[in-house]
């Protein structure tokens, strides 16, 4: 019987670490070779680490939310043999220096040897070789309020009701006076219930509470731990929110002309053609736009003080998913028909939810557009995408009367929301961008002439 370490992958571009995300497997699994042990994330793209052996998890070397550092080991694997068995250096049974908690983390490694007793550990003389703990049962330990709680919740509040904080005085007197101490605010040390405070609440005129009325305060709570693609959307936020300030610009547009058009060319599609949306024509918009604005197709490094206008147009599409917000990438949108553009946003959008996506389709972006549909709302104020210096957003389509010189009409309106870096585009440049790109949409024609 031997051992084999699995080290994390170097995943390429550069890459120097990596955010573990999901674990498959835990110790004492078997495992057969290809099997799925564990998800990593780097930028949004998520990478799967599958066994090069058969044998049995001895030992898991981080937690999910925790960013490992590129060959440092990731789990031990018994194997059957001396052949397909690593030897595995005493240094590396010891706590990873590489391995960098998430904030919240807690300290011991899983599945391995307590802080504590690696502390206790310290100074003295390197102990002998020994195999890894044999996997044991999870062990129940106690929650808030002496709720037992599932081994790994150690910490977090159970969302259980919590039983009010009063002396057994005061309980008999709200049992005989039909109130629900959970009902009373306490005043005492931690919350606790005085004579006082439900003297108080039954001179309030409250009324007891009947049993079955199936109303009550809920005061438990539930901590969960930012990880994966929500804690990259939570830096990529804080991000663009701390460092570029915002201008946005918000503009009324008439799609009356474009729906029409849109349903024409919908109606006579090809089968192999995909169904047109509003964006692909938005997208043809932003590049006849850019190219009379290059400004705005730009990205900054603000740290070294440099614009890079960009001849190819990169257009991200924000996409919700079900792990969270991604942007993909239609890449040269400058070189897409309407039909090419609908075909590659439809892929990458289903790419994108089904975690599918390759690393450069999630990167990249010149500029960006977000829609959220039919839930669009009137207005938004959309964030930058970092490093970018502009965003497009889409508000939802509603028909409204609208004055045309000597009676109200029933037109199709829309707004655009956009946002610019104020740093790079001013707010004349941007409130032309919008005009222009607001006479392209109205007169939809336009989008197809060259030139």
């Amino acid at each position: 019987m031997g051992e084999f370490v699995i080290k994390m992958p170097d995943v390429g571009e550069g890459v120097a670490e990596a955010e573990l995300v999901e674990w498959h497997v835990k110790p004492g699994d078997p495992v057969r070779e290809d099997m799925v042990l564990a998800a990593v994330m780097t930028d949004k793209a998520t990478v799967e680490i599958p066994s090069p052996v058969n044998g049995t998890v001895l030992w898991l070397g981080a937690e999910i939310g925790d960013t490992v550092a590129v060959k440092a080991p990731l789990l031990r694997i018994a194997v059957d043999g001396e052949g397909e068995s690593e030897s595995v250096a005493e240094e590396e049974r010891q706590p990873l220096p590489s391995l960098q908690r998430g904030e919240g983390a807690s300290p011991g490694l899983a599945g391995g040897e307590p802080e504590d007793r690696l502390r206790a550990d310290e100074g003295a003389s390197p102990p002998a070789r020994k195999e890894p703990p044999a996997p044991s049962q999870p062990t129940p330990s106690s929650g808030p309020s002496g709720h037992l709680l599932p081994a790994g919740e150690k910490g977090k509040a159970s969302t259980a009701e919590t039983r009010p904080l009063a002396s057994p005085a005061v309980r008999l007197r709200a049992q005989e006076a039909g109130v629900d101490l959970r009902q009373v605010a306490g005043s005492g040390p931690a919350g606790r219930i005085t004579h006082d405070d439900l003297d108080q609440f039954i001179a309030r005129g409250a009324q007891p509470v009947a049993a079955a009325a199936g109303l009550a305060r809920k005061t438990g709570t539930q901590e969960i731990k930012v990880t994966g693609l929500r804690r990259r959307i939570a830096e990529k936020m804080r991000l663009a929110s701390a460092r570029i300030p915002h201008i946005t610009y918000v503009e009324e547009v008439d799609v009356t002309d474009l729906e029409d058009l849109r349903a024409t060319m919908n109606a006579g599609r090809k089968p192999d053609q995909p169904k047109l949306t509003i964006l692909p024509f938005l997208m043809r918009a932003l590049v006849k736009t850019l190219g009379e604005q290059p400004g705005v197709n730009a990205t900054f490094d603000d740290d070294a003080g440099i614009v890079t206008r960009h001849g190819a147009v990169h257009i991200g599409i924000a996409t919700q998913t079900p792990a969270g917000l991604t942007v993909p990438v239609v890449r040269h949108a400058e070189a897409r028909t309407i039909w090419e553009s609908a075909a590659e946003l439809t892929r990458l959008a289903d790419a994108a939810r089904n975690g599918t996506a390759a690393r450069e389709e999630l990167s990249g972006s010149t500029i960006t557009v977000t829609s959220l549909g039919a839930l669009g709302g009137i207005v938004t104020t959309p964030i930058i995408n970092h490093p970018e210096v502009a965003i497009v957003g889409v508000n939802k389509i509603v028909t409204r009367p609208v004055w045309d010189g000597s009676q109200f009409i029933p037109r199709k309106m829309m707004n655009l929301s956009s946002s610019f870096d104020h740093r790079i585009v001013d707010g004349w440049d941007a409130a032309v961008f919008v005009q222009r790109i607001k006479a392209l949409i109205e007169t939809p024609a336009l989008i197809f002439i060259e030139g």
